[in-house]
């Protein structure tokens, strides 16, 4: 698995890191993923100030950005961004891992303000047509410069995609693969199969880790329980083990359907059957252990 670059494993925030929230402004680019009536509460401009009252009242003190558009101007905003936050310890950004150049790319990027905060890379393989983008030979070239840079990898795939996913993540052993958003499972239409036997074949492998993250969106946003997320979540604690999972709140996408205090209540009330020591890891240990965060998370600005 990937060495975090930063920072022992012990090194836990005195609080909880939320591995997975986003943030943009609309009058900087356009988020076309942001479409129809449904979506139309996220059409407006999102920002970590937005967000940082709504984490400090949860007990959050670190955080974890994701990229939302494969455009390469966003993620040297987001690492400024980290850079001058004090909530965000971590970036997960975008490159074209196709590229010839992408361990250049890499390296450029490490070498902007904020750079340090550059964590992972990710890719919207649920977008592409191929279910086996992931296993095209450029592209694990391109996963294998991620690893070379000691930077993880975060899956954002639908079901059917995850097989290909774990095939990469077995060509790729010294990569560690995050799987965000438990990958979409149908939780709306009470699903479990295949979704299930194809997570569990991912979780077998070592080098990957999974974000209990994202259910509320892909559970009915009007009417879910935490029971209608038992399944998935009791699946993905057997599968991975709590010090390969860890919390996300995905917000403000999660807004569509849950308020950032029900996404954490749920999370919690969905592993109330831990123990403590396991609990810390999927509310902080195992973001920090993966992710390379640093001590000081929560000290900047």
């Amino acid at each position: 698995m990937t060495t975090p670059r930063t920072g022992p494993a012990d090194a836990l925030p005195n609080g909880i890191v939320d591995a997975h929230h986003h943030v943009w402004d609309l009058t900087v680019r356009d988020q076309d993923w942001i479409a129809g009536d449904r979506m139309a509460p996220l059409r407006r401009n999102f920002a970590a100030a937005d967000l940082r009252p709504e984490a400090a009242a949860a007990g959050v003190t670190a955080s974890v950005v994701v990229q939302t558009v494969t455009v390469a101007e966003e993620t040297p905003e987001l690492l400024a961004l980290a850079a001058d936050d004090a909530l965000i310890a971590g970036v997960v950004g975008w490159t074209d891992l196709t590229a010839p150049d992408v361990a250049d790319a890499l390296a450029a990027l490490r070498e902007l303000p904020g750079g340090d905060r550059l964590v992972a890379i990710r890719h919207q393989v649920q977008g592409e047509a191929d279910p086996e983008w992931l296993l095209r030979p450029e592209v694990l070239r391109g996963l294998a410069a991620v690893a070379a840079a000691g930077l993880a990898y975060d899956l954002v795939v639908l079901d059917h995609q995850l097989p290909a996913a774990r095939a990469a993540a077995a060509a790729l052993p010294g990569l560690t693969f995050v799987l965000d958003h438990l990958g979409k499972p149908p939780i709306a239409i009470g699903g479990l199969r295949p979704w299930s036997e194809a997570v569990r074949g991912l979780a077998v492998l070592p080098n990957t880790v999974c974000k209990l993250s994202g259910m509320v969106t892909e559970a009915d946003w009007r009417t879910w329980t935490v029971d209608d997320l038992r399944p998935y979540a009791d699946t993905v604690l057997d599968a991975f083990g709590p010090d390969r999972l860890m919390f996300g709140s995905d917000w403000p996408v999660c807004r569509l359907a849950a308020s950032y205090a029900e996404v954490l209540a749920a999370a919690r009330e969905l592993t109330s059957a831990l123990g403590p020591a396991e609990r810390a890891a999927v509310f902080a240990g195992t973001a920090v252990r993966t992710y390379g965060l640093g001590r000081d998370l929560g000290q900047k600005g």
